[in-house]
């Protein structure tokens, strides 16, 4: 059964069924009425279709479709209203771009501003909302196609069409402006509708895998580094088994955004390239946009191979992957195909120096762990509060599956080294701008309900996010987080820029940071406004107990706020 009053809204949301999509996570405004109507149909004649989800601030919309095809890999929609929406949701959707997230992001505008005879759209959108050039003027940097749905009749196609994009290599955000006049007029669907498939993966050539290979297999000092090849679970897979192949080490860049492979392997070298990358004679760069810091750093005795679906990332300003090979195609497919072809072209003697390779890079591991060992019991030591203590006591209190978001900054080579994640979609930090991790978080837990979600933030990150919406919409929702503010009381990061600029300035001289300035809250009070449970812990003796208080917290459906006060 259908609707007998087909409209532009309903083309909407027969787009969405047709794509497959799952979620609407909107920021509601005034133009959506028409959707609105056909998503009451729906439930009112128990149609199949994508469930709407009211979000209550635009950042937090875009994030929360991110965090949730961030672990299902499926594209979802977002709905935001007129031009201002687009600016509130900017930050996140060029988050969308720079994670390879695939979403289509639709907003409206007015074509008639109350001009039209018998029909009035709101003064609103004449007095405050109109947008020269069109509202799609304001996200073109940040997608990958922007454009307004010109007709009730191309409406349904274009819908379909931005999604189609969106999920082409290199997958992204989509733009489509949808004007109030264009979803309130009449729709008739044709009879041609169909299930609008996923694009296939596209991948290498053989010639191409067989001769990365061989150089793989010859090679004396191999070296993989990587930021996201584990974004999905079969690159995670792939690339261990590559690596323990060819007893390959494997270092996590800098600016690693997911988990890619067990911190607690052997050939886990850390996160640091710079101690490795001079007796490399071949580097594997795996989804690895910054391997080495400067980019002029590159190795100068090695052989750069470039695996990737889009080596280049036309939203990075400056680039420098000095590649001398490439492999573009899906990562984990290319991974896959590597382990086949370099099993076939193992002889006695590459075995032998694999072999004694691996014990060295046994005996490198077992240094870095026991130098992290050693650094947490120092930690341990001091009456005041560490982060570094947070960091092993979150690993000893929580599940091995629990999920972490980092939205910290002077923590995070820290976050990396010291986090109890283990396994795929354990590890993720928060790309682009600072304000986004509880969105994600929410996203993740949204994705996958029964998993512990830890987001860890700074005192100043926090204050980006859109905080009361989040928690809001966590309670309603039934997806408890737990939230642990990382509390320097500042914005450390800005003074330690200062001093690294003028290390004998007069800022220096007179511990007068301006920029360091934050006006501190007890972050733990938040979480009872919505019915949560906060904690202050400003001691190594307070930690232990406060976490395993917040833990039981969020297994009681509740969130939890620890507000860790860092000496």
């Amino acid at each position: 059964m259908t609707s007998k009053n087909q409209h532009g809204g309903e083309a909407i949301l027969q787009a969405f069924r047709q794509l497959g999509i799952e979620y609407v996570f909107s920021s509601p405004g005034s133009e959506w009425a028409p959707v609105w109507e056909a998503f009451a149909s729906q439930q009112v004649e128990k149609r199949p279709g994508p469930a709407f989800l009211n979000c209550g601030h635009e950042t937090l919309a875009v994030d929360l479709a991110i965090g949730y095809s961030a672990i299902t890999r499926r594209m979802q929609a977002v709905m935001l209203h007129a031009g201002s929406g687009l600016l509130q949701g900017s930050m996140g959707i060029n988050a969308a771009r720079m994670s390879a997230t695939p979403m289509i992001v639709l907003s409206g505008e007015s074509l008639t501003y109350g001009d039209a005879r018998d029909f009035d759209p709101g003064a609103q959108w004449y007095g405050l909302l109109g947008v020269v050039g069109g509202p799609q003027r304001l996200v073109e940097p940040l997608v990958k196609w922007g454009n307004q749905a010109t007709s009730p009749e191309t409406l349904y196609d274009m819908v379909i069409r931005a999604g189609e994009i969106a999920l082409r290599t290199p997958a992204g955000p989509t733009y489509l402006n949808v004007p109030l006049e264009t979803m309130l007029a009449p729709w008739a669907p044709r009879g041609n509708l169909r299930a609008v498939p996923y694009p296939p993966k596209p991948r290498p050539a053989d010639a191409d895998i067989e001769r990365v290979a061989r150089m793989l297999a010859e090679s004396t000092s191999p070296l993989i580094v990587t930021d996201s090849a584990g974004r999905e679970p079969e690159g995670y897979a792939a690339l261990v088994e590559l690596a323990e192949l060819l007893a390959i080490p494997v270092i996590e860049s800098s600016v690693a955004s997911v988990s890619n492979f067990p911190k607690e392997h052997p050939l886990h070298q850390g996160f640091d390239v710079d101690p490795v990358l001079e007796t490399a004679d071949l580097v594997l760069l795996a989804r690895s946009r910054i391997p080495w810091y400067p980019p002029s750093a590159s190795p100068k005795h090695a052989r750069v191979v470039v695996l990737d679906e889009q080596p280049f990332k036309t939203w990075m300003v400056y680039q420098n992957l000095h590649g001398d090979d490439y492999l573009e195609g899906d990562v984990p497919s290319t991974l896959g195909l590597l382990c086949e072809a370099v099993r076939g072209s193992l002889g006695a003697a590459a075995r032998s120096k694999i072999e004694a390779r691996r014990g060295q890079l046994v005996t490198s591991h077992e240094r870095m762990r026991d130098a992290n060992r050693a650094a947490v019991a120092k930690a341990r030591q001091t009456s005041g509060l560490s982060a570094l203590d947070m960091c092993a006591t979150l690993a000893e209190v929580l599940p091995e599956n629990a999920a972490y978001l980092d939205e910290t900054t002077m923590q995070r080579s820290l976050n990396a080294r010291h986090l109890g994640y283990r396994g795929p979609h354990s590890f993720f930090r928060v790309p682009s701008g600072l304000g986004q991790c509880l969105g994600f978080g929410l996203g993740i837990k949204l994705a996958n309900p029964q998993r512990e979600v830890v987001c860890l933030v700074g005192d100043g990150s926090l204050l980006y996010n859109p905080v009361l919406p989040a928690l809001g919409f966590s309670r309603e929702h039934k997806l408890p987080l737990l939230v642990i503010v990382f509390n320097n009381h500042g914005y450390r990061c800005m003074s330690a820029n200062h001093r690294s600029f003028y290390p004998k300035g007069v800022a220096a001289e007179h511990d007068l940071f301006v920029g360091e300035t934050l006006n501190g809250l007890d972050y733990a009070e938040l979480a009872k406004l919505f019915g949560g449970v906060g904690l202050r812990v400003r001691s190594t003796q307070e930690l232990r107990p406060a976490l395993q208080q917040a833990r039981d917290a969020v297994r009681d459906g509740k969130i939890a706020i620890v507000n860790a006060e860092l000496s």
